[in-house]
């Protein structure tokens, strides 16, 4: 199981790649800052000013890898889906041997752990929310493509395109719900979590369960022709 081995790997391009230690460092502040900001004030009073002055960096210093506020928002949404999966491997390798509900449980418990602790996240997650840089649906995919990965590598499996589909349909539909629990109850309100868990383990049985997984699709073009 492969995870990313660094921040930075998870970074979208910037306008400069920190060489050095001290430059890697000051990046990092930078993005400390930006979670620390959108708590405080939200995205659209965010400024790459009030950014560098938080991190006790000179402007230009921000400017030396993002060129706007946007990138750095969406740098900062791909440093916590690294930090993110990194962490979901960890637990999911210190559990040892589990079945796939019990991995997908660990997904959910981690993401909320994560939404609940992590500066910035609220707002962030991981894709900026508004407004977007990407194509709708650009974090999700994200998301969903390293789970499928993960997944796949568990169980043996080789994460094809129906494979692939169904993760991002159980992330977006997983997350809707989480949406939804974190508006009922700022910790995440913990009836609709359970929900949300029953539903995703429901969907993705129809893909994992069974050898070599059932294959949902003939099954569906054979019933449509009964």
């Amino acid at each position: 199981m492969q995870t990313p081995s660094s921040d930075q790997q998870a970074i979208p391009p910037l306008r400069r790649n920190p060489v050095q230690r001290r430059s890697a460092d000051r990046l990092a502040r930078i993005l400390d800052a930006c979670a620390e900001l959108l708590d405080e004030t939200g995205y659209e009073n965010l400024s790459t000013r009030a950014v560098a002055a938080r991190a006790g960096v000179p402007i230009g210093s921000v400017y030396r890898f993002f060129g706007n506020k946007r990138a750095l928002a969406d740098a900062l949404a791909h440093r916590n889906l690294d930090r993110y999966m990194r962490q979901v491997a960890e637990r999911l390798s210190g559990a040892g041997p589990l079945e796939w509900r019990q991995a997908v449980d660990v997904v959910v418990d981690v993401y909320i752990a994560t939404k609940r602790d992590t500066p910035g996240f609220a707002l962030v997650d991981f894709g900026v929310q508004a407004p977007a840089t990407g194509p709708p649906g650009t974090a999700t995919r994200r998301v969903a493509e390293q789970l499928c990965v993960l997944f796949a590598d568990r169980l043996g499996r080789t994460p094809g395109d129906e494979l692939r589909r169904a993760f991002l349909v159980g992330v977006e539909a997983v997350d809707a719900v989480l949406r939804l629990a974190f508006r009922s109850d700022s910790a995440g309100d913990p009836a609709i979590v359970a929900e949300a868990k029953d539903l995703v383990r429901a969907y993705l049985a129809r893909f994992l369960d069974g050898p070599g997984a059932p294959e949902p699709a003939r099954e569906r073009e054979r019933e449509s022709g009964e």
